[in-house]
Formats: C-alpha cells, structure tokens, sequence
C-alpha cells in the first residue's frame, strides 16, 4: 500500500473507537434517564457516598447521554473525552476499588472506557468526524 492510501484510511482510525465508546455512554445514561429516572440514579450515588445525589445525577445523566451521541459523532471529542475519563476515575474510587481488579464488582471495564475517553482526549476524533468538518469549514476559518 503507498503512502496516499494509508492516509485515506488513517481517517478512519478512530471510528471503531468512537463507535464503542460512544454507544457504551449513550446506553448507559439512556438506562439512567428511562429505566432508573433522577430517583433511581440519585440512590446509587449516595449508596457510594456522592453528596448532592439528585443533583449530581442529573449532571450524570447529561454527561453519559450527551457525550455519548458526542463521541458517536465526533463533535467536541477532546473536552467530552476528558469528561468521561474523570467519569470514570470517580466510579472507580467509589464504587469499584474495592471490588479488585476483575468484573463483575471491579474497575477492569471503568479502566478500559477510562482509557479510551483519554485517547479519544489526547488524539481527538480522526478524520471522520464532526470536528473534522467544522475544521474544514469556510465559516471555521473566518476570523
């Protein structure tokens, strides 16, 4: 393969990333907002001892639901990236870490999403994505 056809699927790179993480966040604060509700999810919370637990799941629900059509789209995927990791640094120092390592009570899945949404924050969304078109954008360049 040359050079100019590494490129043209180098774009593509972070899709099946963005696809997985995305659909994961998207599904779980879908659960939270349909199955669980504000009540629900706020009992969780303060089971694991987040204080302002109806507050906080609100912002949960938002953020998961949220950045997970935001990563599916690769639209702002450096700061919603970075969001979701801190997500996940706070489940698993609450409610993980003491389960060890291994599912279904430790971190092992909290760390691998943790570790995507960091690449996803480091690297950005690739070539196929939203933030790619706004980069393009006549309007983006405009002063």
């Amino acid at each position: 393969m040359n050079a100019s056809a590494n490129n043209q699927w180098a774009k593509w790179g972070m899709v099946p990333l963005r696809l997985a993480v995305g659909c994961i966040f998207l599904m779980h604060g879908s659960q939270k907002v349909f199955t669980f509700g504000i009540s629900g999810t706020a009992d969780i919370l303060s089971w694991v001892g987040i204080p302002f637990a109806s507050m906080f799941a609100v912002v949960l629900m938002f953020a998961e639901v949220g950045g997970g059509l935001a990563i599916l789209l690769g639209a702002f995927a450096r700061p919603v990236g970075l969001m979701l990791a801190f997500e996940m640094v706070v489940a698993i120092f609450t409610s993980r870490i003491r389960g060890g390592f291994f599912t279904p009570n430790g971190f092992e899945f909290e760390l691998a999403l943790m570790s995507a949404c960091l690449t996803i924050a480091l690297v950005g969304a690739g070539g196929v994505s939203m933030d790619a078109v706004w980069r393009k954008s006549p309007a983006a360049a405009q002063p």
